[in-house]
């Protein structure tokens, strides 16, 4: 594969964005600091995420995904909609499958532009999430950031959606400072894989609020795991049916936990933003 002439989309679902670099017909070897250069917003392309399409034996197309730090992550539910997108156009037909680290997704692409992605059955037990000590109960969870006898954000919900998740019910959303506070729950040791890290408000008994400090990324506008975790997190403490339309800083996803099969299903958009080529010093930047 020619680094002078690899072809790059950038993509995002509701400005949760992305480099998608196509690698199935070559071999494309990337570290940690050619990732970083190539998410670097003010010298490279900039992204959340970057997301590598390779061969698969199992699905239609293998999803490679790194944050935006160099680290390789296991899922991104608004990745594996742009994918799905992607896929679907090649193959000329609606329903595709894509292949993750742990899994393989289901995906539909609507006429109307929204795409549906099975996201599988979430993972409940603390030892599956992981954490990094026994809790029977992780509806509810002793974490807390702020002081002891006033803490701002406690007792979230954990869930893992392919990605480890903890979540906050608060009563405003917006009211919360979630950058400093979720780049150190992120990295608590309660998190032996980090997690990320969620602050919800119930609006009503279908629709929720979220806002997220994103693993390896930050504040981000949407983040689909998140979405899905939020919303099974509600529906685990009542809060909520089992449809719910989630409200993201950068807007809507409906979320469905299946009670057929316990599957979750996250609807909603995706973007094409432009295209181009990767400049070779980004896949190999000085140093390296």
């Amino acid at each position: 594969m020619d680094a002078n002439t690899l072809h790059f989309r950038k993509m995002n679902g509701l400005g949760n964005d992305f480099v998608v670099v196509d690698a199935r017909t070559g071999t494309l070897a990337l570290g940690a600091d050619a990732v970083r250069a190539i998410a670097d917003r003010k010298e490279g392309i900039g992204c959340d995420q970057l997301i590598v399409l390779e061969p698969s034996e199992a699905a239609d197309v293998f999803m490679r995904i790194w944050n935006a730090d160099g680290g390789e992550v296991a899922a991104c539910g608004n990745a594996a909609r742009c994918v799905a997108a992607v896929v679907a156009q090649e193959q000329g037909r609606a329903d595709v499958t894509i292949e993750t680290e742990d899994q393989v997704l289901g995906a539909h692409v609507g006429a109307d532009g929204q795409v549906t992605i099975d996201m599988g059955v979430p993972r409940l037990r603390w030892d599956e999430i992981p954490l990094a000590e026994e809790f029977h109960d992780t509806r509810r969870i002793e974490l807390q950031a702020g002081p002891i006898d006033a803490p701002v954000l406690h007792s979230p919900a954990v869930v893992n959606v392919g990605n480890p998740h903890a979540v906050f019910f608060v009563e405003k959303a917006d009211a919360i400072d979630l950058g400093p506070i979720g780049a150190m729950l992120e990295h608590h040791p309660l998190f032996p894989e980090r997690a990320n890290i969620s602050v919800v408000q119930v609006l009503s008994p279908d629709h929720i609020k979220v806002r997220t400090w994103e693993r390896g990324a930050g504040l981000t506008q949407a983040c689909g795991t998140a979405a899905c975790a939020s919303a099974v997190a509600a529906i685990r403490r009542e809060l909520t049916g089992r449809t719910v339309k989630t409200t993201l800083p950068g807007g809507d996803l409906v979320i469905e936990w299946r009670e057929a099969d316990g599957h979750v299903l996250m609807t909603g958009p995706f973007a094409l933003d432009f295209e181009g080529t990767l400049p070779a010093e980004l896949l190999t930047p000085a140093g390296v």
